[in-house]
């Protein structure tokens, strides 16, 4: 099964694009996009990957 995928970004965002976009879809899985480049790469995670990664965003571990 094919499923489309909707993107969401932050309503702080620049009008520019400059931010990251989340699937909104619901699947098991959520993909994250660069907002300048939609049909570039994305990166695929579950929800224990992508509570992961915030997690280490809002701590500051990594170097953003």
């Amino acid at each position: 099964m094919i499923h489309r995928i909707e993107w969401r970004k932050a309503g702080s965002s620049k009008i520019e694009g400059e931010c990251v976009e989340l699937s909104t879809n619901a699947t098991e899985v959520t993909y994250i996009r660069d907002s300048k480049d939609p049909h570039g790469p994305r990166l695929a995670l579950r929800a224990a990957g992508l509570a992961a990664l915030v997690g280490r965003i809002k701590s500051g571990a990594l170097d953003l």
